[in-house]
């Protein structure tokens, strides 16, 4: 009796060592070597895996870098830390590319945008497309019927007066809502950014102007008033050259739509440390609005009622001697 329960628990016992054994011997012959620079990016990758890389996840992504075959700042999301972290592990320096963010570029609200009919269908901004080029008046305007919202794997978008809002601190870049926007009306600006033009309109001045009434109509006036050349026209729309954008906001001032957002709370204005300021008046030349005064060899002042805080002041004055605030 005890020899048939003793016997048949040996064989198991035998067998499972056995069978051990030799998933212990497989995984060492079959084992797949890790190269610890792939583990090393991974955890300098923000964790979002949400492909805007190009890649499938922050996995895809970890491995194409320490393979070669991806940028050290291909990475959207993590922006500049991101990238100087990758850079040290991979043993190259890298320009380090400013985090980017979605933006929905109408401010065709329900109050400056007409409609054309209203729209009875499917919540949906493909489908509603298909009827018309859509409800507004302008085809080029956001419908506002949250298909982008519901791509959105980050709850980073709502609909607000008629138009899609986009949060930028919980934007990961990742391009779903682009993809999904059957206007092209959303694009990815630099998260620092605090002036957009918003408008999308292609159409001349005139039609824009009955349509809606805070979208470019062409003037160009923005074009003329910036001091940096940032401003671009082109297909009958002014559009920011990011690069050359200094955020000094006198574009949104001059235009007479208000089709060009700023957050005139975030302008800064510079001030200069008389202990450090030599009076060479480097600032002074080169301040494009003339918001700096002094004579040679004397401390400067700056006329802040004039300062757009554009921060060329302080790049150029060779002792340190301006900061912006």
């Amino acid at each position: 009796m005890v020899d048939s329960i003793l016997y048949p628990i040996l064989s198991l016992g035998g067998l499972g060592l056995l069978f051990g054994a030799g998933l212990a011997i497989a995984s060492k012959v079959f084992a797949v070597e890790v190269d610890p620079k792939v583990e090393k990016i991974r955890a300098a990758l923000p964790g979002a895996n949400c492909g805007a890389c190009g890649y499938p996840g922050c996995d895809g992504f970890a491995n194409a870098v320490a393979e070669g075959k991806a940028p050290v700042n291909g990475c959207p999301v993590g922006g500049a830390d991101t990238t100087e972290k990758i850079g040290e592990i991979m043993g190259v320096s890298a320009g380090a590319g400013e985090k980017k963010v979605a933006r929905v570029i109408c401010g065709g609200t329900c109050e400056n945008a007409k409609e054309k009919y209203e729209y009875m269908g499917i919540k949906d901004c493909k489908a509603a497309s298909l009827v018309s080029n859509g409800s507004k008046s302008c085809e080029y305007g956001c419908l506002g019927l949250g298909t982008c919202v519901d791509v959105c794997p980050f709850d980073a978008i709502e609909i607000v007066d008629g138009i899609a809002k986009i949060d930028p601190d919980k934007c990961t870049a990742c391009e779903k809502c682009i993809k999904a926007c059957p206007k092209s009306v959303i694009e990815l600006i630099p998260y620092s950014q605090n002036v957009v033009v918003e408008c999308n309109s292609n159409e001349f001045g005139k039609d824009v102007k009955v349509k809606c009434t805070t979208g470019c109509i062409g003037c160009q006036l923005c074009v003329k008033a910036c001091p940096f050349d940032a401003m671009e026209f082109e297909n009958k729309l002014a559009k920011i050259n990011y690069d050359k954008c200094t955020n000094c906001m006198i574009c949104a001032e001059k235009c007479p739509t208000n089709a060009i957002y700023a957050d005139f709370s975030a302008r800064k204005k510079a001030e200069i440390d008389p202990d450090n300021c030599v009076g060479c008046t480097i600032c002074k030349k080169n301040c494009p609005v003339e918001a700096i005064e002094g004579e040679l060899k004397e401390n400067h002042k700056v006329i802040e009622d004039k300062c757009i805080g554009c921060g060329v002041c302080a790049e150029k004055c060779p002792k340190d001697a301006i900061t912006l605030k």
